[in-house]
């Protein structure tokens, strides 16, 4: 049968939901640490063959997960280093040495071609193409501007985003036409990856949930519209748009342009489907602690989840962010079988 995600997305009926699972190759699978002892973060990424071996690791039939897709090794701040802002990793995440804190900063930046600065990505998804054979579908994927745009404006993480907030207020024109900068970067990038291999793309508003409404209509989202109409213009291929602490613009979300939203844990998926499944396919949402819990409350947690659903097209299954990195593989195990378990129910 056609691959379930491209349907799902695609608001087709299935047996059953695909599933996969956000940061599926990482810290949470031995195999992964074994990688990352010898190597740092950021080669692993920028190295295909390496790339390319993460990549398929939850999918791989001895100590996988079993997902019904995989998405490529990379990061969502790999964009960056073209548009020449300086990222390195650490054991506390990402940091960007110099960060945007004036106008002419903003303005220095460029709009970077993706075949020439992040080539690697290209490599790796192709290698990967080629591995998968068709098994499941390929998913590449990039942070929205807001979300990158408060990296490059903090320095990295933050608590209250006060950098980005003021320098957003306080020089509008400046951030909007760095906005513009960011959007044409992440078009090509997200472009590049699906000539290179990639069925689908998700783009990533992590950090959008710490806008207002008003801000987020006004500073995020025509960005996110932006990049999603070019890369559909130029591929004609499938865009998710995932946000964190989406509730409070579920509809302004849905009304991006994308053919899925994935929400995070916080929104009701029976509620999130009531508003806006008849518009787009959604994505979720499973607390990612809830892998923390015994099996068998995983479990009954899918069915729950399936039930708020109740056979509505349009489903993927998911956690609402990332898998944590402490979580037991066989409880990740657990939770893709339940989803898969929803097939035999459904008969």
């Amino acid at each position: 049968m056609p691959h379930r995600l491209l349907e799902a997305v695609h608001r087709r009926p299935l047996d059953r939901p695909p599933v996969w699972i956000m940061r599926q190759a990482g810290r949470y699978m031995p195999e992964f640490r074994a990688i990352r002892a010898k190597h740092d973060f950021l080669t692993v990424c920028k190295t295909p063959d390496l790339a390319t071996e993460v990549t398929l690791q939850p999918l791989n039939p001895d100590f996988g997960v079993g997902v019904d897709a995989a998405i490529i090794f990379s990061d969502i701040l790999i964009p960056l280093e073209g548009m020449g802002m300086q990222v390195r990793f650490d054991d506390k995440g990402p940091h960007l040495d110099n960060p945007i804190r004036d106008v002419a900063a903003a303005d220095r930046l460029v709009v970077p071609r993706a075949a020439e600065t992040a080539h690697y990505v290209g490599e790796a998804l192709a290698q990967v193409k080629e591995r998968l054979a068709g098994k499941v579908p390929l998913i590449g994927f990039a942070g929205a501007p807001w979300t990158l745009a408060a990296y490059m404006i903090e320095g990295g993480g933050s608590k209250n985003y006060s950098h980005i907030k003021g320098f957003m207020y306080n020089h509008p024109d400046a951030f909007h036409r760095m906005m513009d900068k960011v959007a044409d970067t992440v078009i090509d990038h997200m472009v590049f990856q699906l000539e290179s291999g990639a069925d689908v793309v998700q783009l990533f508003e992590s950090w959008g949930g710490v806008l207002s409404p008003r801000d987020f209509r006004t500073y995020a989202l025509p960005y996110s519209r932006k990049i999603i109409a070019g890369v559909k213009a130029a591929t004609h291929k499938p865009v998710i748009l995932y946000m964190n602490g989406c509730g409070h613009v579920l509809e302004d979300l849905a009304d991006a342009g994308a053919d899925a939203i994935g929400i995070d844990w916080r929104v009701d998926l029976g509620e999130a489907f009531d508003r806006v499944g008849d518009r787009v396919a959604i994505q979720g949402n499973m607390d990612p602690c809830m892998l923390y819990a015994p099996i068998p409350q995983i479990e009954a947690e899918v069915r729950r989840l399936a039930a708020q659903v109740n056979g509505r097209p349009g489903h993927i299954f998911n956690l609402g962010h990332g898998i944590l990195p402490d979580v037991p593989v066989a409880h990740a195990r657990a939770f893709v079988d339940a989803v898969k378990a929803l097939e035999h129910a459904a008969v």
